[in-house]
């Protein structure tokens, strides 16, 4: 395998990941807190996509999401990512200079920039399992060798 086949099937995980625990909040019953951390994910995941494609930033980095809008954002990110990392061509050692939230200027490899959207995301879908598990509920079950043995993701 690849990088790039590697980063695609990271990418895909990522995807499969956020739809579960998406259904999950659905099922269970979405609080205030699980959508923030999910809105979150989805606005950063589009951030560091505008920060790639040298756009300004449309979302802010922490919005107010209702389940909906979060469910629209994970698909249109799921495929904006895959057509993404289609044009990228294998250039995943270029530099990409942005800003970041509080305006100081950086610039950063895209292979560092995705994975950090790869980890960024994983580590708070761990926070809404926590905040889920708190709560009484049942966290969705993500974890990356559960999807590959499954053959959930490509």
């Amino acid at each position: 395998m690849n990088l790039a086949d590697y980063l695609r099937r990271q990418f895909s995980y990522n995807g499969w990941a956020n739809r579960e625990v998406l259904e999950q909040m659905r099922v269970q019953g979405a609080d205030a807190r699980s959508l923030q951390l999910m809105g979150h994910i989805l606005s950063a995941e589009r951030l560091w996509l505008e920060r790639m494609k040298q756009q300004p930033q449309s979302l802010p980095v922490w919005p107010m999401a209702g389940l909906e809008q979060c469910e629209a954002l994970a698909a249109e990110m799921a495929r904006l990512w895959t057509e993404h990392l289609e044009k990228l061509d294998g250039n995943f050692f270029e530099t990409i200079s942005y800003k970041n939230s509080k305006g100081e200027p950086w610039s950063s490899p895209v292979l560092d920039i995705l994975s950090h959207v790869i980890v960024h995301s994983a580590y708070h879908r761990g926070q809404i399992a926590s905040h889920m598990r708190e709560t009484g509920q049942t966290p969705a079950f993500t974890d990356f060798i559960h999807a590959v043995r499954q053959g959930l993701i490509e």
